[in-house]
């Protein structure tokens, strides 16, 4: 499958240091809502304005000491040392366990060492505090479909597709998933 989700979420950190200093206020619940109402519109840049202003708020839960700890896993991730992105993402976690970005991050580190069951686990826990998380939706249902359980992995790109219908990629790894069942 083409669509890494390591690659999904170091453009997602870039996005989110591009727009990181316009940070006026954290987003209430109401305008998550309307957020989350946008990714639904067939405006192409409402929608991708809406993506933005959602994956900066989930990196942006816990402030600047939480938003730098991410950074700083993916800097390490990129140079390669994962072990040191490991053990930055699980103490952060440790220290915010209601952070769903910090488990997200884990999962996709988890993913791009093969080691999809961890990242599931990760992936279900970031889940459990954000339940309309599509990118810990799209990073499951790449697991399921990595262990070749085609049909979980059909059922989470469908549950992330219930969030942002217009995302092409989940769409097409729905199609793979499908093929690969018959």
């Amino acid at each position: 499958m083409g669509y890494g989700i390591n690659k999904v979420a170091a453009c997602a950190i870039k996005l989110i240091d591009k727009t990181y200093l316009t940070i006026l206020a954290p987003m209430d619940e109401l305008s998550v809502k309307a957020l989350l109402e946008d990714l639904k519109k067939s405006d192409e840049s409402v929608r991708d304005r809406a993506t933005t202003e959602l994956w900066r708020t989930w990196f942006n839960q816990k402030g600047e000491y939480g938003m730098q700890i991410l950074r700083r896993s993916q800097v390490s991730l990129d140079a390669g040392d994962v072990r040191h992105a490991l053990d930055l993402l699980t103490k952060l976690i440790s220290e915010a366990p209601d952070f769903a970005e910090a488990w997200n991050r884990r999962a996709v580190l988890h993913y791009t060492q093969g080691n999809y069951k961890k990242s599931i686990q990760d992936c279900e826990s970031a889940l459990k505090l954000n339940p309309v998380h599509f990118g810990a939706l799209h990073g499951l249902g790449l697991c399921y479909a990595a262990l070749g359980e085609y049909r979980n992995a059909i059922r989470a790109f469908r549950d992330a597709l219930e969030i942002q219908p217009f995302a092409l990629v989940n769409q097409k790894l729905i199609l793979e998933c499908t093929a690969r069942l018959s």
